[in-house]
């Protein structure tokens, strides 16, 4: 029917150790799910926050839609998430006692065509982890390559 969308957020996984991740529903327009549709969407910079007991994706991008007219969509603006009510007093709970922060990792379709975001719990990573995991990716394509050679 439809070719799923992923878009990635590679950053997070490097600037953040995933503690935990949930997949929540967007509150979307018309023109903007059409734009994700398209794969004109970027997650890198973005993040989540609580307002009251909702949960917002802030400083998304969603390009505006090219065939869009007077009812198009703002390019960055927030977007309430979905969540069980269950998970949303968990996050509030990990998010204001431990110091944790919520980071989207993929926005994507699903098979009846609704898009998603998978969220994760993160913990913010020292300088001298985000060498290690440097590290292990260079060996870890040393190896790649090795495998390959033989």
């Amino acid at each position: 029917m439809l070719k799923t969308i992923n878009i990635l957020n590679k950053r997070a996984r490097f600037d953040y150790e995933i503690l935990e991740t949930f997949t929540a529903g967007i509150v979307l327009a018309g023109t903007e799910i059409k734009s994700i549709r398209l794969g004109k969407a970027n997650i890198t910079e973005s993040f989540c926050e609580f307002s009251g007991t909702e949960l917002f994706a802030i400083n998304t991008y969603i390009e505006e839609y090219a065939f869009g007219n007077q009812f198009n969509h703002k390019a960055r603006s927030e977007r309430k998430l979905l969540l069980n009510k269950r998970e949303l007093k968990g996050l509030l709970r990990s998010v204001q006692a431990k110091g944790l922060t919520i980071v989207p990792l993929k926005l994507f379709t699903n098979e009846k065509g609704m898009a998603k975001l998978e969220i994760g719990l993160c913990k913010g990573k020292k300088t001298y982890d985000k060498r290690e995991s440097l590290k292990e990716q260079d060996t870890k394509r040393e190896l790649d390559r090795i495998k390959k050679a033989f």
